[in-house]
C-alpha cells in the first residue's frame, strides 16, 4: 500500500496483494523504491522472490537448492543479496547471492543465523539460535568476528532511520512480552525504547522517531515524542485479511509491505 503520515495523520492507498500464492510467502524488505524481495513458496520449498512495484510483477532471484531462502535482504550499496538458507540436512547459515550468476557464497561460517540485518557492508546484527532461544550477534565480515551481545531476543532488527550509529532490537521480558531497545553500535550500548504488546513481535520504524506495528487486522504507530501509547492508525479489516506480522517501508518511506493472512469471505 502507499502511505503518507506525520503527527497527526496516517493514510493509505492502493492496497494490493502482490503474492495471491498458497503457500509461505514473507519476510519483504525493499531492496529500493520500486523492488521488494522477500520469501515466497516455490515448487515445496521457499526462494527468494524480487518484485518490481512498477510491472507488478516477480522475479526469482536464486538457482533452487536442496535448502529454503529465507529474510532476503539487499547487501549494502549492491544489487546482490543476502538471504538465511536452511537445507534439508539441517544446516542453517546466512549466504550471499550473487545479482548476476545467482551463485551463493556463505557470508557467515559457524552461526546459526535465523533473523539479520545489515548496518553497512561490514557489519551485521543477528539473531542466533541458541539452544531454544535466540542470542544477540554482532558479526564483522572483515575481521571474521562474532560477538555475543545480550542473550533471549527476539526476530526484531533494524537500522533506525537518519541515525548514523543507532540499530534497534527485541528482547524478551520479565513478563514474556517484547522490549525494543535501540544499540548504539559504536559503544554497544543498549537504551530501552518501549515495550511491544502482548503477542506482538514486529516493529519497524517510519522514521527516526516513530514506530510501527501490525495487530490482527490494524496498524499503530508510536510516536516517541508522545504520550507513550500505542495508537490505532489505520483499519484495514475491509480488506478481509487478518493476522498482520511483518512489516517493511521502502526507503523513502511512501511504500508499506505487510504480512497477513487471508480470510474468506463469507458468502451473504
Amino acid at each position: 500500500m502507499d502511505i503518507s503520515f506525520s503527527e497527526t495523520e496516517f493514510t493509505i492507498s492502493n492496497f494490493r496483494n502482490i503474492s495471491n500464492n498458497e503457500g509461505y510467502d514473507s519476510q519483504p524488505s525493499f531492496a529500493d523504491n520500486n523492488t521488494l524481495l522477500y520469501s515466497r513458496t516455490h515448487q515445496g520449498q521457499t526462494d527468494i522472490a524480487r518484485y518490481v512495484i512498477s510491472e507488478n510483477n516477480y522475479y526469482w532471484i536464486n538457482h533452487s537448492t536442496t535448502g529454503g531462502e529465507y529474510s532476503p535482504q539487499s547487501f549494502p550499496k549492491s544489487k546482490n543479496v543476502a538471504a538465511v538458507r536452511l537445507d534439508t540436512t539441517g544446516l542453517q547459515r546466512l549466504y550471499l547471492y550473487d545479482f548476476k550468476t545467482m551463485e551463493s557464497t556463505l557470508l557467515i561460517e559457524d552461526l546459526q543465523v535465523a533473523y539479520y540485518s545489515f548496518f553497512d557492508k561490514k557489519t551485521i546484527l543477528s539473531s542466533v539460535l541458541s539452544g531454544n532461544n535466540l542470542d544477540l550477534v554482532i558479526s564483522n565480515l572483515s575481521k571474521k568476528t562474532n560477538d555475543t551481545l545480550i542473550e533471549n531476543v527476539g526476530r526484531s532488527i533494524h537500522k533506525v532511520p537518519n541515525s548514523k550509529e543507532e540499530m534497534s532490537y527485541t528482547s524478551v521480558n520479565e513478563d514474556g512480552n517484547m522490549d525494543i531497545f535501540q544499540l548504539d553500535m559504536k559503544s554497544l550500548e543498549s537504551f530501552f525504547v518501549a515495550e511491544l504488546p502482548t503477542g506482538i513481535q514486529d516493529h519497524i520504524w517510519l522514521d527516526d522517531s516513530k514506530l510501527l506495528i501490525g495487530s490482527r487486522n490494524k496498524l499503530f504507530m508510536l510516536d516517541l515524542f508522545g504520550n507513550g501509547d500505542w495508537k490505532l492508525v489505520t483499519d484495514l479489516s475491509e480488506f478481509n485479511i487478518k493476522n498482520i506480522t511483518r512489516l517493511a517501508l521502502s526507503p523513502n518511506g511512501k511504500t508499506l509491505a505487510i504480512v497477513a493472512e487471508t480470510e474468506k469471505v463469507k458468502s451473504k
